[in-house]
């Protein structure tokens, strides 16, 4: 049966007048009084350019609620999805997605043929090309391609950090941070590497380690010509010629190059020694003393005298 879909009410999803299966549209309403009414083709839920899922992806859209409306000719509110043949007389919600069952992806960029299943997923992806950041930050000069990414960014300047760790009361304003932050806690490793099979609790640090292996140094240095694998370490290497020490030590002002050194240094201070011998339970302020000490587990002796071996 041919059917259209007609959506009613401002915030609302409407089930079909004519069919028993149901799509979702968010409505788009310029105020409260502007109530729009639009009408889609059934059978196609990749039709619908704002649905929930994109929504998600996208922000910049307020979410609206999803409650389907009583069929006005058969009065039920039962609908039925063929692919999950999935019967209810439940007024319910669901998102587009969950009519989605086959791997089909129409929106395909025309810049590198990467495909996706939503429209508003493609537009995401085309900033990176074009490189817009539409959404910028009114306290600072970046800019973002999400909403989503500039309100997590906006959480620095308020130093709002409302992801907590449990474990050590860590605090993240992401997230994906207080994420990679457990895998620490929890000694999760997901992303591993095909060749020497080392695993990492980022995907970031995997890429890194790849280089290794294939001997990348994209980042060079204009000055030395020293290459590395991380911009950030080539970053910290151009202090070295420019004697720019921005890391500042609270208790004694000694500054330093890079923000690692700085941890480093203050464990002086606060006594912290977070690398703890397995065998003798000693402590260390840096994990190269305590590799140096279990060599004397071991009795590992690496380095050989040529006169008297």
């Amino acid at each position: 049966m041919n059917c259209e879909f007609v959506i009613k009410e401002e915030g609302h999803l409407t089930q079909s007048e004519n069919g028993p299966e149901v799509m979702y549209k968010e409505i788009k309403t310029e105020g409260d009084d502007d109530i729009k009414s639009e009408t889609f083709p059934a059978g196609d839920p990749l039709a619908f350019e704002d649905t929930k899922l994109e929504m998600d992806q996208r922000e910049e859209q307020e979410d609206g609620i999803y409650i389907p409306i009583q069929c006005s000719q058969t009065g039920e509110n039962d609908f039925t999805c063929e692919s999950l043949n999935d019967v209810s007389n439940k007024s319910f919600t669901r998102k587009p997605s969950d009519y989605t069952h086959s791997n089909e992806k129409p929106y395909k960029c025309s810049v590198c043929n990467k495909s996706f299943t939503q429209k508003g997923s493609l537009k995401m992806h085309l900033y990176l090309h074009s490189n817009e950041r539409p959404f910028r930050c009114p306290f600072c000069i970046k800019s973002f391609i999400q909403k989503s990414h500039l309100n997590e960014h906006l959480r620095l300047h308020n130093n709002e950090r409302p992801f907590k760790c449990s474990f050590c009361n860590k605090s993240y304003t992401t997230k994906s941070y207080f994420n990679i932050h457990f895998r620490l806690h929890s000694n999760e490793k997901p992303y591993k590497c095909f060749v020497c099979s080392k695993s990492f609790t980022q995907k970031s640090h995997l890429n890194e380690h790849l280089r290794l292996h294939n001997n990348e140094r994209p980042f060079r240095c204009s000055v030395c010509s020293k290459s590395f694998t991380q911009k950030s370490h080539l970053n910290e290497h151009l202090r070295l010629h420019s004697n720019e020490k921005p890391f500042k030590c609270s208790a004694c002002n000694k500054s330093f190059t890079t923000k690692s050194y700085l941890n480093i240094h203050f464990r002086l201070h606060s006594k912290d020694k977070p690398y703890k011998c397995s065998i003798s339970s000693k402590s260390f302020t840096k994990k190269s003393h305590l590799n140096l000490h279990l060599r004397s587990h071991n009795n590992e002796k690496p380095f050989k005298c040529s006169v008297c071996n």
